[in-house]
């Protein structure tokens, strides 16, 4: 199973997720947002830290963070959001000085919700 564990407080992570689940034509992924109940659960089986400035992929049983978690997710998917697996071309410690500088950032530009956002019931199918 192919699961994306995000910030489900963060507006930006909660308008990407629909965006993914549109583009993943052949049902490849599932999410869960970092503070679920099911998403501490696979955190603490990876033994992942709670207070992870990281979109999380888990990918069978690797595990990917940052830039190289939106590249393995890109591969995944169809569309436009695909072309985010041509990150490659940079290297990484350039790409995950931008991805730090928008997970520092992202709740002063994007917002944060009060509780995590529910999926909604064409979406729920797709959570953890």
């Amino acid at each position: 199973m192919n699961i994306i564990l995000f910030d489900g407080l963060c507006n930006l992570c909660n308008r990407i997720v629909p965006i993914l689940i549109k583009y993943d034509s052949k049902d490849k992924l599932s999410f869960s947002a970092q503070q679920s109940s099911a998403g501490i659960i696979i955190m603490n089986k990876h033994k992942l830290n709670s207070k992870n400035e990281s979109v999380v992929f888990i990918k069978g049983k690797d595990v990917f963070f940052k830039s190289n978690a939106i590249i393995e997710i890109a591969k995944l998917i169809t569309g436009w959001p695909s072309l985010f697996k041509y990150l490659t071309f940079f290297p990484k410690t350039f790409r995950d000085v931008v991805y730090d500088f928008i997970a520092k950032y992202r709740y002063r530009l994007f917002g944060k919700k009060s509780h995590c956002t529910v999926p909604s019931p064409s979406q729920l199918k797709k959570f953890v």
